[in-house]
């Protein structure tokens, strides 16, 4: 699946808008310098003047043009992507923090949903590993899968393959060929996820990050467009279960539970307990493969 470049967003005060270039340039700076270029596997060399990195070091390390990346160290009111942004976080090593701040700088939506989700403390991540074998992985409202254990990520495709700007449920449904073959009555499922997208998003009508999934389904899925024109809403529901058909170790049925995280009911851990025996025993044998393979 492409990912989709993201454009920054208009900002209508000019003036505001410099002030953040200015930031953003002054940023990029100050954690350039920061680096030690021995930390990135590059020679220091006599004639170094620069405390850290280089630009065009920088720029080579995340893959862009360095004109591009001096400009926008020099606060040039140019184009710039949530995808170079991330090349550019990465390289400066920053932390949740800074990246956040970058983005928030540069006015883009940061493609890895899990890194605004104050709820990912060691202690949940570590709950999810001793749930093993059941599958469970925490999600927000707006279905981004923020973390999962390792059954969950073996259980309707392999989901360690898929970018985490991707791991959305809605998008999985409705565009992913392996995810959906692995659900067991696929039509009423995608109708029900459609009308609580729906019934979701009412309270987010105005946020980029809601309307960049809708933008990405409408565009992605003639399926979806059409639910969508239906404009069904639902509520969820406590528990029920599901079936799947795992591509290695067969059918299985799953009670689903949600257990909301925080106040707020934004995002919740999704537990798929087996259902049955039978699929207690393949749930066993899946976790098994999935621990062999990390």
């Amino acid at each position: 699946m492409a990912t989709m470049t993201r454009d920054v967003p208009d900002v209508r005060d000019s003036g505001s808008a410099d002030i953040r270039r200015h930031e953003l340039a002054a940023f990029l700076r100050s954690r350039r310098e920061r680096i030690p270029p021995e930390e990135v596997g590059l020679p220091r060399g006599r004639r170094r003047r620069t405390p850290g990195l280089r630009r065009e070091e920088v720029a080579h390390l995340s893959a862009v043009g360095v004109t591009w990346y001096t400009w926008l160290e020099q606060a040039r009111d140019i184009h710039v992507s949530a995808q170079v942004l991330d090349a550019l976080a990465r390289t400066l090593r920053l932390d949740a923090s800074e990246r956040a701040h970058l983005f928030g700088l540069a006015g883009a939506i940061d493609p890895t949903p899990a890194a605004s989700c104050a709820t990912l403390t060691p202690e949940l991540l570590d709950l999810m590993d001793r749930l093993e074998p059941v599958p469970a992985c925490v999600q927000n409202s707006r279905y981004d899968i923020l973390a999962y254990n390792r059954t969950y990520g073996m259980l309707l495709c392999d989901l360690d393959e898929i970018p985490p700007e991707d791991r959305n449920c809605m998008l999985l449904a409705f565009t992913h060929e392996e995810w959906r073959s692995s659900i067991v009555g696929l039509d009423d499922v995608l109708r029900t996820m459609a009308a609580k997208f729906r019934s979701g998003m009412a309270e987010h009508l105005a946020e980029p990050a809601w309307k960049l999934v809708l933008k990405r389904l409408t565009e992605e899925s003639a399926e979806f467009r059409e639910l969508w024109e239906r404009h069904e809403v639902v509520q969820s529901v406590p528990s029920k279960v599901k079936r799947f058909h795992n591509r290695h170790v067969g059918p299985v049925s799953v009670v689903h539970t949600d257990l909301w995280l925080g106040r707020d009911r934004g995002a919740r851990m999704v537990t798929y307990t087996p259902a049955d025996a039978v699929s207690g025993e393949r749930l066993e044998a899946l976790g098994k493969l999935a621990a062999a393979r990390s």
